[in-house]
């Protein structure tokens, strides 16, 4: 490989180390006017462990990248591809109301009266307003001459 290609080594040198199935690590890169483009596809059943939770992974991996163009003078892009047929969709929206509905509403509605029980409102705004006083004796405490 060429000296310009070391970034898509070092990307396929860390993406490697994190999934299962290391020999169906594709990386494709492409250079345009923005910088260099690196589309990686990895196995479906590893997908998750790329983007991390809330897109941890992902977002360290391309910090890395970051790093790396900043000592080459050159701007990286990294852009997860998503394989068709994935068992399990990426996506950054909040459920529908079909999916809500195809979930399990009494333990939701569960949660929701435990959380009612244990922080009313009343009860937050009680602890407030018994802050705010103690705050404002201390500050009165302070107004002494000295």
């Amino acid at each position: 490989m060429a000296a310009t290609e070391h970034d898509q080594v070092f990307l396929e040198y860390v993406v490697k180390a994190l999934v299962d199935q290391p020999d169906k690590v594709e990386i494709k890169r492409t250079v345009d006017e923005r910088g260099v483009l690196l589309e990686l596809t990895v196995d479906p059943e590893d997908m998750g462990k790329i983007i991390g939770k809330a897109g941890a992974t992902a977002k360290s991996i391309r910090t890395l990248l970051r790093v790396l163009g900043a000592k080459d003078d050159a701007r990286y892009n990294l852009k997860i591809v998503d394989q068709e047929g994935s068992e399990r969709p990426v996506r950054d929206e909040e459920p529908t109301a079909t999916e809500e509905e195809s979930n399990d509403t009494s333990s939701a509605e569960e949660a929701a009266e435990s959380t009612e029980e244990t922080t009313p409102d009343s009860e937050e705004n009680t602890k407030a307003e018994d802050i705010k006083s103690k705050a404002r004796e201390g500050l009165e405490d302070l107004d002494t001459d000295i």
